[in-house]
């Protein structure tokens, strides 16, 4: 029994010398794990006491006859500038803080636009320099804005004397040994009352002259005692007969779109488009999710390039009148954090491509919504392309970015 007794004591003795060695296997690989975690903290904050950035940059002005768009002056934010109608911009539209506390770009300039320099006076007139327009000073025998009519062969404008139907008889009555005679409404006594005819007022061109209130928004049809108004094809006339409005050919499914594209209306018209996801490159590729947005297949964890790349890329359509007053807010982009995520801290908006991207500025509307503007005025017919991103940061940290392709179709007509 002695024997059987040394035996279960020695068994229990290795028990515990086994458990002592794995308790000391794992505080040893603890400790090595903590001392790792110190050495990683201790080598990023020396690195980032090195790379402490300047907190901010100077401030910035609006240039004179230019507008300032962006109030902060911290590192990474940028501030936006336009110039008035009738100037063009000099130096950079768009400046940005830089970790040293210098912003990149030219200090912007407002030029004044000179309407004159085109030389639009024909027939030795003489160009007068206006607030963004000029004036025509005519020799004597020419007329016209910019001088391009004979003044002895142009017809008066305000009376039509060629068609019988805008001629009528006067109406006369015989009063006191004396003919009094008077024209109806919407025509004049041409000649001597004794002989004189009522001829049609060209009421389209009498207002134009005058500088009186606009007839019609679109264009004045003279007719005999009266006038009516016109709207061009794609438009109709509103029920006060001086308005148009645009015909929405999709709704009323008037358009002739193929089941793969998407009607879009435009001012007096519409469009049929077919939004495509990128072609794939390199690790990158992307799948159509809805008609108007691609995502990003999964990158490979070692893909930087791939992960930098726009997670998703959606489109956007809108119709603008054409001389839209500038700022115009045209389109806004917000984030939204998964549920059980938490979301970015920080974002940052830029215009990434397009042309005529000068017409334009990104602005932060909120902390999680940045807004594009129309700064300055666009005239059509003309099809704009604008893209934006919006990126995501997390303590800094870039985690992803966002893409939306905007077109805007600018009509023909400012209504």
């Amino acid at each position: 029994q002695s024997c059987l007794s040394r035996q279960q004591l020695l068994a229990a003795i290795r028990q515990m010398q086994q458990l002592l060695k794995g308790q000391e296997t794992r505080f040893s690989e603890g400790l090595r794990a903590v001392r790792s975690r110190l050495s990683t903290i201790h080598a990023s904050l020396a690195k980032a006491a090195t790379e402490l950035p300047a907190a901010s940059c100077p401030a910035l002005q609006a240039p004179a006859d230019g507008r300032k768009f962006g109030t902060k002056y911290l590192v990474d934010h940028e501030v936006h500038f336009a110039c008035d109608p009738g100037f063009q911009l000099l130096g950079s539209s768009t400046r940005m803080c830089q970790a040293n506390g210098s912003w990149t770009g030219q200090e912007p300039h407002c030029a004044e636009i000179s309407e004159c320099s085109s030389s639009p006076c024909q027939n030795g007139g003489t160009c007068l320099e206006g607030l963004n327009h000029f004036k025509c000073l005519c020799p004597r025998q020419w007329t016209g804005t910019t001088c391009q009519y004979q003044a002895q062969t142009a017809p008066p404008a305000w009376s039509v004397t060629d068609d019988p139907a805008f001629s009528r008889q006067p109406r006369c009555a015989q009063i006191a040994q004396t003919q009094q005679c008077s024209c109806d409404p919407g025509f004049h006594m041409s000649g001597m009352a004794s002989n004189g005819i009522c001829q049609d007022l060209n009421e389209c061109e009498v207002y134009q002259q005058e500088g009186g209130p606009r007839l019609c928004a679109h264009a004045c049809v003279n007719i005999p005692g009266s006038f009516r108004c016109s709207c061009p094809a794609g438009y109709v006339l509103l029920g006060d007969g001086k308005s148009c409005e645009d015909i929405d050919e999709c709704s009323l499914s008037q358009d002739n779109c193929t089941s793969e594209s998407t009607c879009i209306n435009t001012g007096g018209g519409f469009q049929c488009v077919t939004p495509q996801c990128p072609p794939a490159a390199g690790n990158v590729s992307y799948v159509k999710t809805s008609p108007f947005q691609c995502e990003r297949n999964p990158c490979p964890m070692e893909s930087r390039s791939c992960h930098q790349a726009p997670k998703t890329i959606s489109f956007h359509y809108l119709s603008l009148p054409s001389k839209l007053q500038t700022p115009a807010p045209l389109f806004r982009m917000a984030t939204a954090a998964a549920p059980g995520r938490p979301g970015p801290d920080s974002l940052r908006f830029g215009i990434a491509g397009g042309n005529n991207r000068g017409h334009f500025v990104v602005q932060r509307s909120d902390r999680h919504t940045g807004e594009l503007l129309l700064v300055q005025s666009l005239q059509g017919p003309r099809t704009i392309h604008v893209d934006v991103d919006m990126a995501e940061y997390l303590d800094r940290v870039f985690q992803t970015k966002h893409l939306s392709k905007i077109t805007l179709f600018v009509s023909a007509y400012e209504f």
